[in-house]
């Protein structure tokens, strides 16, 4: 079956979707972005991304032209429309990119001159890249690389401007090729990854940044609320590598792969060099939630 994505209030075969090659996504990166994923074909706090959308769209005065409940509504019908793209075991993320339109190049950037650019696809969540680690752990790098400043971009804008990010994990790969950056803000403090939280564990106390230097993470969130319910006491504040490179577990957390377990930090074992137990209590906890076992599903598309 084609795939249908909707592009600025068509739905249309993926090869007919075409954008103008002075739309700001292309001519300033200007986009705001949301990745949500599925569970057993359910799309999870979907609502939630579009709120945090919508945040974003404010902050940077961007005008999608459609209410949040209209969003919600388009986006439900995209997913509708390509659910029979995705085996019965198998899910999918659902994207919003917007834009501000057409971009004129001049003086002023910030000038709306049209309808804003609304993009919403699908496409199969593909696992494998993440499989391992669950079981066997990833290798936290910090790479040379700096978040940018909260003082020039808030975090919270979730956007799609990556080249930062990309640089990061280039940077982090020269150290391991398989290596997860663990991305470290202006004065040292522990930021994010390039597209995820990070957690870690300390004499039975789970911490991760506040979101002063990262982004409010929707999966972050999700971890936070599993371990309030099991009891597992919980800490936002800051953190310096030696947190990590001392700490008994370390985590990173995402949409894709909800829970992954880091072993290694900087070429150091975390811990005992094993995935910890409180790990393995959220992924066990969060599987219970969805109504499946993720690491299973996962593992099942190396298989």
């Amino acid at each position: 079956m084609t795939r249908q994505v909707y592009i600025s209030g068509k739905l249309v075969p993926e090869a007919e979707a075409k954008i103008s090659i002075f739309d700001s996504a292309i001519m300033l990166a200007d986009t705001m972005t949301e990745s949500t994923r599925t569970f057993r074909h359910k799309p999870f706090k979907l609502e939630q991304h579009i709120e945090r959308l919508y945040q974003s769209l404010k902050l940077t005065r961007i005008d999608p032209q459609m209410s949040a409940a209209q969003m919600l509504r388009t986006t439900l019908d995209v997913f509708e429309a390509n659910l029979d793209n995705y085996r019965e075991h198998a899910d999918c993320w659902i994207v919003h990119n917007i834009s501000r339109g057409i971009a004129i190049a001049g003086a002023d950037p910030t000038v709306q001159v049209g309808a804003p650019t609304v993009m919403i696809f699908t496409q199969l969540m593909d696992l494998k890249p993440w499989a391992r680690f669950y079981t066997d752990g990833c290798h936290g790098v910090t790479p040379m690389s700096r978040m940018v400043p909260s003082q020039s971009l808030d975090p919270r804008i979730k956007n799609r401007s990556r080249l930062p990010y990309t640089l990061a994990e280039m940077e982090a790969k020269l150290v391991d090729p398989a290596a997860q950056s663990i991305i470290l803000d202006l004065d040292g403090h522990v930021a994010e990854n390039k597209g995820g939280n990070i957690f870690c564990v300390s004499k039975g106390v789970l911490k991760t940044p506040t979101t002063v230097n990262c982004l409010a993470g929707i999966s972050r969130a999700t971890a936070l609320e599993l371990a309030k319910k099991l009891g597992i006491p919980t800490e936002e504040t800051v953190l310096l590598p030696y947190d990590l490179a001392t700490a008994d577990e370390v985590f990173f957390t995402s949409t894709p792969y909800c829970i992954m377990p880091s072993t290694k930090f900087n070429t150091l074992p975390v811990g005992d060099g094993k995935v910890g137990p409180i790990t393995r209590r959220l992924l066990a906890a969060w599987s219970e939630l969805v109504g499946m076992d993720i690491v299973a599903q996962a593992q099942a598309q190396v298989n």
